[in-house]
């Protein structure tokens, strides 16, 4: 089977970051994604969807430090339901995504420095390598072809993102 979800959107709120007893970071948070479409009377319609969002580890506190709410995000990682009971009995459920990987999108030279800054779940260390091999000229088109899970370029108009 195969769970994978990319989102760009803008957070809808701050950071929640909170630490295990074992150290790990864990961040929440929520997307706002936006799609506009004519409706059959032949009107422009918006269909906006918020989605809750949690990542792991280093990549939480990299998403704490460098996003604030309004902050427009590519996330990618992967579906999954959470299943409650409410104070009344009720069941209730809903879906989220655990974000495996972010890429920070804000053109604005704010705290993150600019557009493209992408991080994922990667130890530094594993980073710092991948880099430097692909900076060297003899490696450049090996190291293009065994990149590790690219995330695709989403061409997305400013106004279709809804804040």
């Amino acid at each position: 089977m195969y769970n994978k979800v990319v989102l760009v959107g803008n957070l809808t709120r701050d950071i929640e970051l909170k630490y295990l007893q074992s150290g790990t970071a864990i961040g929440n948070t929520a997307i706002a994604t936006s799609r506009k479409f004519k409706g059959s009377d032949g009107s422009q319609k918006e269909e906006v969807c918020f989605i809750d969002v949690s990542a792991f580890g280093r990549t939480a506190e990299v998403m704490n430090q460098y996003l604030k709410k309004g902050s427009k995000v590519l996330v990618d990682g992967r579906l999954k339901l959470d299943q409650w009971q409410d104070q009344n009995g009720n069941k209730r459920s809903k879906h989220s995504v655990i974000v495996e990987s972010m890429q920070m999108l804000d053109s604005k030279g704010d705290n993150n420095g600019g557009n493209n800054n992408s991080y994922n779940s990667a130890p530094p260390q594993q980073n710092n390598s991948y880099n430097q091999q692909q900076n060297s000229p003899a490696n450049t088109p090996r190291v293009q072809e065994q990149q590790p899970s690219s995330i695709p370029e989403i061409d997305i108009d400013d106004d279709e993102i809804p804040f």
